[in-house]
C-alpha cells in the first residue's frame, strides 16, 4: 500500500521565496527506498504550475529522482499518457493552491479512479496544503474564500484516501485557528493541524511527524482544545 506524506505548507523556493521544506523532501525520497525514483508532479491546484514544476524538478533531481510533469493539456488530450505517468511513478506529488479545483479536476477527468488503483502499490503520495487536503476525507481550507463563494474558512471534501480531517498552515493565534475553534464549538470532530514546515507521514496504521524546524509543530484539535501531535 502507498505511504502518504501530508505537508502542512511552507515555501518551496519558487520565485523569491525561501526553501522551507527540505527535510520533508529528503524524507519523501528516503521513504521511497529507490536509488533513482520516478517523481511525478501534479500541478492541477495551482495557477502557476509550470514555474512550480520547474522548482520541484530542481529539488528532486538533486535528490536523485527522474522528474515528470502531469499537465492539464496531457489530461485533456491524451488520457493514455496520464495513466502511463501515474503507473510509472514512485512518488506522486500534489502541489498547493485551490483544494476545490484540484478535487473537481481529479474527479472530472477520472484521475481519482487511477489513483485508487495506484495507492494499492508501493508508492508515496505526497501533498502540500491543498494537495494534502485532497488526500484526506476533508480539510479546513481557504478555497471557497479564494473563489468568492464564502467569506470564511470552511471544510471542503477531499478524496478520502486518508480518513482524517486536516488543517494546513496552522498557527495557534492565527485567523484560520480562530475560525476553526469557532466552527468546531460543540462538535466532536477531530482535526489534524500542521504548521508550515511540518508533515505527517502515514504508513498503514503507523504515523510519524517530520519537521523542518524544531520550533514548528503539529497538533490534534479535539473537543475544543488542541494538544501537540507528538508521535515520534
Amino acid at each position: 500500500m502507498a505511504k502518504f506524506m501530508l505537508i502542512g505548507g511552507g515555501d518551496v523556493g519558487r520565485g523569491n521565496t525561501s526553501y522551507e521544506t527540505g527535510e520533508i523532501d529528503k524524507r519523501i525520497v528516503a521513504e521511497c527506498g529507490k536509488e533513482h525514483p520516478n517523481f511525478l508532479f501534479v500541478g492541477l491546484a495551482s495557477n502557476f504550475s509550470d514555474s512550480y514544476f520547474d522548482t520541484m524538478k530542481k529539488i528532486y533531481k538533486e535528490l536523485g529522482c527522474e522528474c515528470v510533469y502531469l499537465k492539464k493539456k496531457n489530461i485533456i488530450n491524451n488520457p493514455d499518457i496520464v495513466k502511463a505517468k501515474i503507473d510509472a511513478a514512485d512518488i506522486i506529488y500534489f502541489c498547493g493552491g485551490d483544494s476545490v479545483k484540484l478535487v473537481n479536476d481529479l474527479k472530472e477527468y477520472e484521475i481519482d479512479k487511477l489513483l485508487i488503483e495506484k495507492i494499492k502499490s508501493d508508492c508515496i503520495v505526497a501533498g502540500i496544503s491543498a494537495g494534502a487536503i485532497m488526500c484526506c476525507r476533508e480539510g479546513y481550507s481557504d478555497s471557497l474564500k479564494m473563489r468568492g463563494e464564502s467569506d470564511k474558512y470552511d471544510f471542503v471534501d477531499g478524496l478520502g484516501f486518508v480518513d482524517i480531517a486536516f488543517c494546513p498552515h496552522y498557527i495557534q493565534d492565527g485567523e484560520r485557528a480562530v475560525e476553526l475553534i469557532s466552527d468546531l464549538e460543540g462538535n466532536k470532530k477531530e482535526v489534524i493541524c500542521l504548521e508550515d514546515g511540518v508533515a505527517l507521514l502515514i504508513n498503514d496504521d503507523k504515523w510519524d511527524i517530520v519537521k523542518c524546524s524544531s520550533e514548528k509543530n503539529g497538533y490534534l484539535f479535539k473537543e475544543g482544545e488542541y494538544c501537540l501531535l507528538d508521535i515520534n
